[in-house]
């Protein structure tokens, strides 16, 4: 399992949840398995999303594997320039 946490914009889109344990292997998997839960998230996803694994953010590789009880966090992707 591994520990996800969203900043306030996501709320809504997850019925006001702000953290929720998951079983995941990878980014993808996760991803996944929160828009079939909460297929409001996707809109979010669209817009672009940055992920960070215990720390560690990533923008475009989802493929990365997440070690059980890590923490995820949610957030827009800051666009740069």
């Amino acid at each position: 399992m591994v520990s996800v946490t969203f900043i306030s914009t996501f709320r809504p889109a997850l019925g006001g949840a702000d953290a929720l344990e998951i079983e995941a292997k990878t980014l993808r998997e996760l991803m996944r398995k929160l828009v079939k839960k909460y297929p409001r998230l996707q809109k979010h996803i669209d817009e672009g999303i940055a992920l960070a694994v215990d720390g560690e953010i990533y923008r475009d590789n989802w493929d990365v594997e997440i070690p059980d009880g890590s923490e995820v966090y949610l957030m827009p992707r800051i666009q740069g320039g």
